[in-house]
């Protein structure tokens, strides 16, 4: 497998023969604390019981920290190694204490391991970014049955993050303000878009879904990497864990799979030479949560990639998200 550069949209682009997948050999979860199946572990948070939450080097890797990225040209295209780093963060020893279901503390133990990840991995100069993405359910394309999500650093910054950097940085030039905090500040002065909020944590509707029940997870306080505050304020995790785990059953009252991606600033340990955008990050990005609710009846929605569509307003999808039966 290698990585190839769309020249139109600039997206970079995982591709090759991937081997016909073979017939499994285990009988038991690999990520269970009992498992027969090696993991190569590669950090873990301790608990009275032996680990928590831990991360291990995912079964079949698309990125390997080995080598160089060796990127080149072929004649008006680029391409380059696989190069980085791919984990599966365990999210809980349980086999099915998902996020959903799991204590405020189990949860805030799995957010202090992806605060831990992200900057251990962004002391390698190499790394550009580092992705965490959890894909739940059947129609999510979810990968094990053990609570899991994973884990991705990369030589380069994703197309989507990279519309977010160009957008806060022209944003704060113009304004002296992060746009976000500006959105944040309007959806809690109109109230019609939030869904819930928990100590210095609101999730949100956004203005303009791109499938129907998006929600945001914000921090209110200015803040460009999530790493930065889960290490630095353990006790914030308590709201933020609450309000993931509250905000995921609303979501799966209404369907069994979703998408959900963690944004936060690309590595500003060693900044691009380049790209403008790291100059100002600290002050115009904000990490957020996005997630994504897949529907099965909604199907269209996920089919015009650059005009999305959305049947449902976010109005009414935080209406009928606020009204979801939880649990405490």
């Amino acid at each position: 497998m290698e990585l190839r550069k769309d020249p139109i949209t600039r997206s970079w682009v995982m591709t090759g023969d991937e081997p016909a997948a073979g017939a499994s050999s285990e009988t038991s979860c690999r990520f269970c604390p009992d498992s027969a199946n090696s993991t190569q572990v590669i950090a873990a948070v301790p608990s009275f019981s032996g680990w928590s939450a831990r991360a291990v080097v995912h079964p079949k890797p698309l990125y390997h920290i080995e080598g160089e990225p060796g990127r080149r040209g072929e004649g008006i295209y680029d391409r380059m190694n696989s190069v980085g780093a791919h984990e599966v963060l365990v999210e809980n020893p349980v086999h099915d204490r998902h996020l959903c279901r799991a204590s405020d503390d189990e949860i805030g133990q799995f957010l202090r391991l992806v605060a831990e990840r992200i900057m251990d991995l962004k002391n390698d100069p190499r790394i550009k970014y580092v992705s965490l993405f959890k894909d739940f359910g059947p129609a999510a394309g979810q990968e094990f049955a053990h609570p899991t999500s994973q884990l991705t650093a990369t030589m380069f910054v994703p197309r989507r993050v990279l519309y977010e950097l160009r957008a806060g940085r022209e944003y704060f030039v113009s304004k002296e303000r992060c746009v976000f905090c500006d959105i944040l500040s309007q959806e809690e002065r109109r109230a019609a878009r939030v869904i819930e909020a928990r100590g210095d944590y609101v999730a949100i509707g956004p203005y303009a879904p791109r499938v129907p029940y998006e929600t945001w997870i914000l921090p209110r306080n200015h803040e460009a990497s999530f790493e930065r505050t889960g290490l630095s304020k353990p006790g914030l995790r308590v709201n933020l864990a609450a309000l993931l785990r509250r905000t995921l059953q609303r979501i799966r009252a209404l369907t069994e799979s979703f998408h959900l991606v963690l944004h936060t600033s690309p590595n500003s340990l060693h900044p691009s030479r380049t790209l403008g955008f790291w100059k100002t990050i600290d002050e115009d990005y904000h990490w957020h949560i996005e997630i994504m609710p897949v529907l099965a009846a909604k199907a269209r929605s996920y089919t015009f990639k650059e005009v999305y569509y959305s049947p449902v307003s976010s109005e009414t999808a935080v209406k009928q998200l606020r009204e979801a039966k939880i649990d405490g």
